[in-house]
């Protein structure tokens, strides 16, 4: 009988015993693969490196706010900018592609984020080599109350094409629209904070009653922003305000002015960021970067407004917060490993009382202090073995099943079968650990006495 058969014999001869400990180290490698998963999740989430856009502008104030309610939408809106500013960014001659959009409000039903945008926002790719799918025979909101939904926002509230919605005012629970957005497509999943957004056309969101600024206000608002005079801007709109007197003037009569048919005036409109993408060159492939930073830099000394690049700021959470919780729950993982090859050595050490007269009798069969301390090592490896495989089964196991309701809570698309690399080092770290809590045991069963064992 070689070693590894008696190894196993001995472990069965306290099953009940042998089964707790690689219990304790199996819950410690799971915990420690749900801590190694979960921070590839989220750091996947989290990557911005091929986010289809070089800059997000937006007002002046927290870079990482602004990235959060614009890309991630899960903080409300710093502030707005006027629709003049937009005119003026797409103008620039460095710009390939300046797409607005409008949050603040969410759905009555479920809670998700309401974007008004333009079409174009579709036609830009969301991660790299990554375009938008929408289902066959779906549209994109192209009427001035039409909507698209992403796979999470239908899933969850059973929305399909053909049905109407009500949005809820931004930060008033109580205050539900009047106005109804159709849907008429729904994207195909991306596994980003897409899937989990209503998208409707701008120029509808713009004309729902109280969406639309009041005159004076923003007046005063573009005055403020552009460092002008009252006068300046009331001159720069005089288009529009003549034309806001004639409407006054025909149809209203104290009313709101929801699903009026004459479009919102630009002095009224707000954005409360602009998706930018600079003009690339073939030839001059870091063209691109360099405008984008120089464009950042002329903000920074003009207007109240920014331009952020969105992967710093979000790489400054990752390694400032995210990354020390991450560390914290990867130390305490690796002490919960620690403490589960203790019990092991504790488990095989207080068995060596009860083995002495079993190891002398093995003694005098013909085992060397060798073999009898290879038995002992051998066993507290294949514990550990035990233990960390079933550990890996059950953390993998524990991550199928949480999928399904993280991504239906949340929004964000697992994959069941992610694995990360790190993991390949747990075994050979299994393995070294149960070489050195073996130890100790293994040398007392080498120097166990045989014949004073044999005689007790």
């Amino acid at each position: 009988m070689n070693l590894f058969n008696i190894a196993l014999k001995s472990i069965r001869q306290r099953l009940l015993a042998s089964s707790l400990t690689a219990l304790s180290v199996a819950l410690g490698v799971a915990l420690m693969i749900a801590v190694l998963v979960a921070n590839k999740i989220v750091t996947q989430s989290f990557d911005l490196q091929r986010i289809g856009y070089d800059l997000v502008v937006g007002p002046k104030g927290s870079e990482l706010d602004l990235v959060l309610n614009t890309i991630f939408r899960i903080t409300p809106p710093i502030e707005n900018l006027p629709w003049r500013y937009y005119d003026e960014v797409k103008e620039n001659k460095h710009i390939g592609v300046a797409i607005p959009i409008a949050l603040g409000d969410s759905t009555e039903e479920g809670g998700f984020p309401i974007l008004g945008t333009t079409v174009e926002y579709f036609d830009v790719e969301y991660a790299e080599g990554k375009r938008f799918q929408i289902h066959k025979d779906d549209s994109w909101p192209r009427g001035k109350w039409e909507s698209v939904i992403g796979a999470t926002v239908a899933r969850v509230n059973g929305w399909k094409v053909g049905d109407e919605f009500q949005m809820v005012h931004g930060g008033q629970d109580d205050h539900v629209h009047e106005e109804k957005f159709k849907i008429v497509g729904i994207l195909a999943p991306t596994g980003t904070p897409n899937d989990r957004t209503v998208f409707v056309n701008l120029t509808g969101f713009f004309a729902i009653a109280g969406h639309e600024k009041p005159v004076e206000e923003a007046i005063a608002r573009e005055a403020e922003f552009f460092g002008e005079t009252v006068e300046q801007v009331r001159a720069y709109h005089a288009d529009d305000l003549k034309e806001l007197a004639a409407h006054a003037d025909h149809d209203h009569t104290g009313h709101d002015h929801a699903h009026h048919d004459h479009p919102t005036p630009s002095l009224q409109r707000e954005v409360t960021a602009i998706l930018v993408r600079m003009k690339e060159d073939p030839k001059r492939p870091t063209l691109a970067q360099s405008r984008a930073i120089e464009f950042a830099a002329q903000l920074r000394e003009g207007f109240k407004a920014q331009a952020v690049n969105p992967i710093r700021p979000m790489q400054r959470l990752m390694n400032n917060l995210v990354g020390n919780v991450r560390m914290i729950l990867l130390y305490l993982t690796a002490i919960i490993i620690v403490v589960s090859g203790i019990s092991i050595f504790v488990s095989i050490y207080n068995s060596m009382s009860e083995r002495k007269r079993e190891i002398a009798i093995m003694r005098a069969l013909g085992a060397d202090r060798m073999q009898v301390f290879s038995i002992i090592l051998t066993e507290s490896i294949i514990l550990c073995l035990i233990g960390g495989l079933v550990g890996i089964l059950l953390g993998h196991g524990l991550i199928i099943a949480a999928a399904p309701i993280v991504t239906a809570r949340t929004g964000l698309v697992i994959d069941p079968l992610i694995f990360e690399p790190l993991e390949l080092t747990l075994i050979p770290i299994m393995i070294g650990l149960a070489a050195l809590v073996g130890f100790i045991p293994g040398l007392t069963a080498y120097r166990t006495d045989v014949a004073e064992n044999l005689s007790s």
